[in-house]
């Protein structure tokens, strides 16, 4: 059965967060790792712009998919930015609609500051964690246990250090979902070796 992935942007998300991911698991796919990878959003935009000025082209609203996965990057949280991460957690909307999908099951996986939005949510509660060391103060703020790793994989809940352990988290995911060599060949093909440790903890899964 396909495994279906979506990436969830949003104004001001980070690009590396989102593109870094997607591009290990549409690797993966090529590599006959039977996943689908998409790009989603909240609402029926076609079009949302990074925090770097980057303008991509969504995929459909997350709500018209029905992913086993979706990955949330992070983007301008400690900018306090009018489109970031942070006015996403003021806003509440994407919190609630990352609530709903964990109360029906769907794992969530946060790169960087994307944890935060996580946390908000509330499905980091209690749960081991970790965010970009910017935002470091802010996820000890909430009730989720602050670790210190460069992804940690609490079963149906994962997070990822800052920007580039993105790819860490993709890379271990596709270890998880399509075996330890399908994810050393993608890691080959983009020319990156992961690095750091990853926390697991006892999560559901």
């Amino acid at each position: 059965m396909t495994t279906e992935i979506a990436v969830v942007v949003y104004e001001g998300f980070d690009e590396l967060d989102a593109v870094g991911p997607y591009e290990v698991f549409s690797t993966a796919a090529d590599r006959g790792c039977d996943l689908d990878v998409s790009l989603r959003s909240l609402d029926a935009a076609e079009f949302v712009t990074a925090s770097h000025g980057l303008r991509i082209e969504v995929d459909g609203r997350l709500a018209d998919s029905d992913p086993d996965l979706v990955v949330v990057p992070g983007g301008g949280w400690n900018d306090r930015a009018d489109a970031s991460a942070w006015a996403e957690a003021q806003k509440g909307d994407l919190p609630r609609a990352l609530a709903d999908l964990h109360e029906r099951g769907v794992e969530l996986a946060a790169v960087c500051t994307g944890g935060m939005l996580l946390a908000e949510a509330g499905v980091l509660d209690g749960r081991p964690a970790v965010t970009h060391a910017s935002a470091r103060d802010d996820l000890e703020a909430t009730d989720a246990e602050v670790v210190d790793a460069r992804v940690v994989d609490d079963g149906d809940v994962l997070t990822a250090g800052g920007v580039t352990s993105g790819l860490d988290l993709a890379l271990h995911l596709v270890g998880r979902l399509c075996g330890e060599e399908v994810a050393e060949s993608v890691a080959t093909t983009i020319e990156y070796e992961p690095q750091g440790k990853i926390h697991r903890g006892g999560g559901e899964r």
